[in-house]
């Protein structure tokens, strides 16, 4: 039986963390593997690479903080136009606890948080409030 409030939960995590029965469904949501990670070690249900932003975006932003907000908004352009990884998304977190695993150091500035907010944004039932007006 789940726990109340885990259904649409979206929680990040480092993916240099250890695993835990509380993630939930682990998602990695970068475009490369994380260095020195066998994949029984990082332990993951998905890797979804197309979830992660284009290959130049993530050059581009090359995680300087002052890049942070350009890169939060280009990303979330990106985003708009998979909307079928963001329903697969949904449909994984309408199943309980999801866990986005990412390898960047930076834990408060990196493309999950984006993917993250963007879920939220579009509640538990999937899509935009505009989306679910049709």
């Amino acid at each position: 039986m789940q726990a109340r409030g885990v259904r649409c939960a979206v929680n990040l995590k480092r993916a240099y963390e250890q695993p835990s029965p509380d993630d939930g469904i682990r998602v990695l949501v970068d475009r490369l593997w994380p260095r020195g990670l066998s994949k029984e070690k990082l332990s993951v249900d998905f890797w979804l690479k197309d979830a992660a932003p284009s290959d130049a975006l993530r050059r581009w932003y090359g995680h300087k903080p002052w890049r942070w907000e350009s890169f939060a908004a280009k990303y979330r352009a990106e985003l708009a136009e998979r909307a079928d990884l963001l329903r697969l998304l949904d449909e994984l977190r309408r199943r309980g606890r999801v866990t986005l695993l990412y390898g960047a150091r930076d834990t408060a500035r990196n493309n999950a948080v984006v993917l993250r907010e963007a879920l939220q944004d579009r509640g538990c039932t999937g899509g935009t409030p505009r989306d679910r007006a049709q």
